[in-house]
């Protein structure tokens, strides 16, 4: 080995090694720019309990996996491969001689499931364990539980930004070793925030001023690929002749990342525009200044939904002294803050770990495989949230991954053997079955590694340009997905035409997607509503299976879905397809209509016209329905209509031991008091008189009534002779209208219930026009008669019009019999 320039990772060492050689557990803090990523493999090469055992190194990211094992090879003046290698997705660099190998942290938990020994392996160092990936901690919770296995094994969490504590307590009580900080001072600057102001806009005036007044290459941090596009476009042609740009994010292939990190050339500076993705284990030569647009993309689980979707916002403190520190880890540097330095209080303390915030079902298959089905009985930093747990169990059992107690099925082992999402297992799985593993195979690497095939929406146009791109990455990546089709047991083998969709809905059964309304609004089989573009390509298109959504569940936007038809959905998913028939009341017939629906989840497949077989059913939907148009327009009698208007009144008075017989009281709960009697209708026209009748005399059986006769009785008899109905409906209370000559010689005014309500009446002319109101008959013979009488006498000459009307014969003719 060279010798080494120090570090300050250096002075702790000593303490390390000590410490797993008393010990097989430790954890050490250490903050950015230390060196411990580097530094403390090769350290440990050496130790006595290694003997020819390897050393396995976590990364959170590919990018970091693969600089930190360049860069610990070019310390032992190694090509990588050699004593140093790496294993990452799509790419790996190891031989027979190999003992640090450096992987990404989803590779270790695969090699962990496959052998819980670990067999060879002498140590497992977590790197960057701050960032709480959840590969991360579930890799750790393993390790520690398969250490049973294996007394020997050291486990080294490495961090830059936590509680060591709580790392250690995890681990047993382990010591806890701290190095100082950073080799090179950082000075921070607050540039405040413009709310009215684009954030590339800021940023490209930020990274402008820095290059004038600074010296070296700049590092900026923005949110993700799209905005650094537009810095990247607003930078062109503006910086400096000296000064090259370079991207860097995920999407990018490896040979464009590993460009982006490599020092600038003899006499030139780099912006480099970078994601959080170059936050931790990672030195970009030459780079001094950062410039941090404080915020970060990052994905969010809807348990309610099952969708992932992402999300900007603000980055944690401890992201924000990360980025900061990529300044200091060459010289002493300058960190530029598009926030002011009082926000910076405002922050989270530390980013949420993912464990709390991701959908959990490769984890919880993982788990399964590994015969835990309570996650409480492994040791997490942070367990597993319920209402996401019992969601992904959800999920595993629609892929028939688990059963019903939740135990892994012989179908979910396989799928488990697979390096993917059960989802895109499941999807290679059931294509191998029909000998269309490859097609399957290459959707799934085109989903899952981002920026192959282009960004259209449809991805029948991915598929086609990732199947004809001849660069390297996509090379790689159809190897990689011949690989899977080796794993799921499927030959190489030329395949018929497959339909996309048919792959994708078995991936994603709970996004199927039918059309909904104008041209690109969609409804998901889980009820979410997601839209496009009315002009985009898929917009009018009846099914789609949706699997990118950005954006809350109420506004969901569609990035990326693939056509389907209704044939397929029905052929894929029979016998999770649901049919029933509806009764509804049509409103413009006043009938009761039957539609046959077939339902997958929330999506209507077919609605079609169907006979009505359930007859106790379509009583229920007629009777709803004329509550709802309105039980007036039922064909009731004159008579009905004044027992209901008694009943109502009686009730008013005497308390609610009477039936309410109102309009809208018998319109409450759907008029469920008429559905026994017009059982077999389907039609408003058909319910009779009778019907009715019936219907009231379950509501007001024959005592009522006959109590109701006697207390408020449907008509007066009048002195004339004449039978008069009362009015029960009246705004004042219980009315009678009557020609003023027909209650001569009444002494008493008329009443009702037991003579406690007088009748309000309402004396008519011979004409039938009304003369007087009142509740005092003998006050008004006795009082304004005399006046009434003589405007009476002139208007209608041939009427008797007595001067003592109590003494007077009462009459409903023009004048009494023998006058």
């Amino acid at each position: 080995m060279h010798a080494l320039p120090p570090l300050p990772i250096d002075e702790a060492l000593p303490r390390l090694l000590a410490a797993l050689e008393a010990g097989t557990r430790a954890v050490l803090v250490a903050p950015p720019g230390a060196g411990k990523t580097t530094r403390v493999p090769l350290a440990l090469l050496d130790a006595v309990w290694r003997a020819d055992g390897r050393i396995i190194v976590l990364e959170p990211r590919r990018l970091a996996a693969r600089a930190a094992a360049r860069q610990m090879a070019r310390l032992l003046g190694e090509e990588v491969g050699e004593t140093v290698g790496y294993r990452v997705r799509l790419d790996s660099r190891i031989s027979a001689r190999t003992r640090i190998e450096v992987v990404t942290e989803g590779v270790f938990t695969r090699q962990i499931l496959g052998d819980p020994a670990l067999d060879g392996i002498a140590a497992v160092i977590f790197d960057e364990f701050h960032e709480r990936s959840l590969d991360g901690d579930l890799g750790l919770a393993l390790a520690i539980d398969g250490s049973v296995l294996r007394e020997d094994l050291r486990i080294l969490v490495m961090s830059a930004t936590m509680d060591g504590s709580r790392v250690a307590s995890l681990l047993g009580s382990a010591p806890v070793i701290e190095s100082r900080g950073r080799a090179f001072p950082v000075e921070t600057r607050y540039l405040g925030n413009d709310p009215l102001q684009r954030m590339e806009d800021q940023v490209t005036a930020a990274v402008l001023g820095a290059l004038r007044s600074e010296v070296g290459s700049a590092l900026v941090f923005l949110p993700g690929q799209a905005e650094i596009a537009r810095v990247a476009e607003r930078l062109g042609g503006r910086v400096p002749t000296d000064v090259d740009i370079a991207p860097l994010y995920g999407q990018l292939s490896p040979a464009d990342q590993d460009r982006a990190v490599q020092s600038a050339l003899p006499g030139r500076r780099k912006v480099v525009l970078a994601t959080s993705i170059a936050e931790t284990s990672l030195t970009i030569e030459g780079v001094r200044v950062v410039v941090d647009s404080g915020f970060s993309r990052v994905p969010a689980y809807e348990p309610a939904t099952g969708l992932t979707t992402l999300e900007t916002r603000r980055v944690s403190r401890a992201s924000a002294d990360q980025r900061r520190g990529r300044a200091g880890r060459i010289e002493p540097g300058v960190c530029y803050r598009l926030w002011s330095e009082g926000q910076t209080a405002g922050l989270a303390p530390f980013d949420t770990p993912e464990i709390l915030a991701a959908d959990l079902s490769s984890l919880v298959l993982d788990l399964a495989s590994w015969g835990i089905h309570d996650p409480g009985t492994l040791a997490f930093l942070d367990p597993p949230p319920t209402p996401a747990w019992v969601e992904a169990v959800a999920l595993l059992q629609a892929l028939d991954a688990l059963d019903e107690a939740g135990r892994i099925t012989a179908h979910g082992r396989a799928l488990a053997r697979l390096p993917l999402h059960p989802r895109f297992a499941h999807m290679i799985h059931a294509a191998a079955d029909e000998g269309t593993a490859a097609t399957a195979a290459a959707i799934a690497v085109l989903l899952t590694e981002r920026g192959l095939g282009g960004d259209a929406t449809d991805l029948e146009r991915r598929l086609e340009r990732f199947r004809a791109d001849a660069g390297p990455r996509a090379r790689e990546a159809r190897s990689l997905a011949q690989r899977w089709t080796r794993l799921a047991g499927a030959k190489e083998a030329r395949e018929p035409p497959a339909e996309l969709g048919r792959h994708l809905a078995r991936a994603y059964p709970d996004r199927v997607a039918q059309a909904a309304g104008a041209p690109g609004r969609f409804r998901l089989a889980n009820g979410r509503a997601a839209i496009l573009e009315e002009t985009d390509a898929l917009a009018r298109e009846r099914f789609l299976v949706v699997t990118d959504i950005t954006g809350t569940a109420a506004n969901g936007r569609i990035r990326a879905a693939a056509r389907i038809d209704r044939e397929t959905i029905q052929d894929l998913f029979a016998s999770h397809i649901e049919e029933e028939t509806t009764l509804a009341f049509d409103r413009p017939s006043g009938s009761v209509r039957a539609r046959r629906v077939r339902r997958l989840g929330a999506l209507r497949l077919e609605e079609v016209a169907a006979a009505i077989d359930d007859p106790d059913a379509a009583s229920e939907a007629l009777a709803a329905g004329i509550a709802e148009r309105g039980i007036g327009k039922l064909p009731w009698t004159r008579d009905q209509l004044a027992l209901r208007s008694r009943a109502t009144y009686l009730r008013g008075q005497m308390g609610d031991q009477w039936p309410d017989l109102s309009d809208n009281a018998l319109a409450r709960d759907g008029a469920a008091w008429l559905v026994p009697h017009i059982h077999g209708k389907t039609q408003a026209s058909a319910i009779t008189t009778e019907d009715l009748s019936g219907a009231l005399f379950d509501l007001l059986p024959w005592e009522r009534r006959a109590e109701i006769e006697r207390m408020l009785p449907s008509h007066f008899d009048a002195p004339s002779g004449s039978r008069l109905p009362i009015d029960y409906e009246a705004e004042n209370g219980p009315a009678l209208e009557i020609r003023v000559q027909e209650l001569f010689g009444l002494a008493t005014h008329p009443a009702i219930a037991d003579g406690r309500i007088p009748l309000l009446l309402i004396l008519l002319s011979p004409a039938h026009r009304p003369i007087q109101t009142t509740r005092d008959l003998p006050g008004f013979w006795r009082g304004s008669w005399k006046d009434v009488a003589r405007d009476l006498k002139g208007r209608y000459p041939r009427h008797h019009w007595p001067d003592d009307p109590l003494a007077a014969t009462a009459t409903n003719r023009a004048k009494p019999r023998g006058t």
